[in-house]
């Protein structure tokens, strides 16, 4: 796929895209919003914040959304290889064994063994590398298997499908104050971002969230230019290597800003979240734990969305967080 810009992101592509996933045969979920007073979380919140559970999405996380449509424009049957820490490259997997695709993921060495197990459950061959050469073991395959590329992140039809979770909640806060949505390579922020601000919304506030120890997309915003470095955080998921391209240029245009939360508080929020009967990843847990430590400016009175990305977390990896 040839360079593609920020221009080429328009609201009619994104409603294509949101019925292409609405009615994808993978059964992707119109997920439940549920107000923070309505449960037991034990903060006290100044302000009306919906939570978006995309934690309870088939296949356990966003990821899905953006699979949909990737899948229902390439070719069935295909042979495609892609990189994952986890979540994408299980989407992934479970979209090749329905669409009969020939697949492969590319997974960092300190990507939990649990994860990589349950890829290859539907038929799809995992390679670990180390984060720096995961690049590199998918251009091999490109070149010497004869595998199509899907970009777990930096791609039109991806960042498109993402973009339904944002006209989904517009259905049930149509004109939100804020929006607060973890941010890996910027995938599903830019589609979030994306859709609200062409859907009309040209007054909230959206917000990233990336841990400390894993910041390409702040970085970016900071040296304007999408970089790389060398990612390490509890959340796996919002590790990669570099920021992507085209979710660089759609978070500079529509995005407030990047937050940063330590991997102490994406832990607490893991356990609270855990406690009030919300089984969130680190991954997922990323924007509930920025509002919680007050990174998210101008909250009080206001109608704010936090995203719950993810829930692919099994009872080994929760057995390490505080109770």
């Amino acid at each position: 796929m040839g360079e593609v810009s920020a221009d080429a992101v328009t609201l009619d592509l994104l409603r294509e895209a949101r019925e292409t996933v609405r009615s994808s045969p993978l059964g992707v979920i119109n997920t439940p919003m549920v107000a923070w007073c309505q449960t037991t979380l034990p903060f006290s919140i100044s302000c009306n914040i919906q939570i978006k559970l995309e934690n309870m999405q088939r296949t356990g996380s966003f990821k899905i959304r953006g699979v949909a449509n990737q899948f229902a424009r390439r070719p069935k049957g295909g042979r495609f290889v892609t990189m994952s820490a986890g979540n994408y490259g299980k989407s992934f997997a479970y979209a090749s064994k329905h669409y009969g695709s020939k697949g492969k993921v590319v997974m960092p060495e300190t990507a939990p063994e649990s994860r990589s197990t349950l890829i290859q459950s539907f038929g799809v061959e995992v390679e670990r590398a180390p984060t720096s050469s995961l690049i590199d073991v998918v251009n091999r395959c490109v070149r010497e298997d004869n595998m199509t590329f899907l970009h777990s992140y930096d791609d039109l039809d991806l960042i498109a499908g993402h973009a339904s979770l944002g006209m989904e909640l517009l259905e049930v806060m149509p004109e939100p104050d804020v929006v607060v949505v973890c941010c890996g390579g910027g995938g599903l922020l830019a589609g979030v971002a994306a859709a609200i601000k062409l859907s009309g919304c040209g007054k909230t506030r959206i917000y990233g969230v990336e841990p400390e120890g894993a910041c390409t997309m702040y970085r970016s915003f900071t040296e304007k230019k999408p970089v790389g470095m060398d990612a390490r955080s509890i959340a796996s998921g919002l590790a990669p290597p570099f920021a992507g391209r085209l979710p660089y240029e759609l978070c500079r245009r529509y995005v407030e800003g990047i937050v940063l939360v330590s991997d102490e508080e994406i832990a607490a929020a893991v356990s609270a979240l855990y406690r009030s009967g919300f089984v969130v990843e680190p991954s997922g847990s990323a924007a509930f734990a920025a509002i919680v430590n007050d990174r998210i400016p101008e909250l009080e009175g206001k109608n704010v969305v936090c995203i719950l990305s993810g829930g692919n977390i099994g009872k080994d990896e929760l057995a390490n967080f505080p109770d």
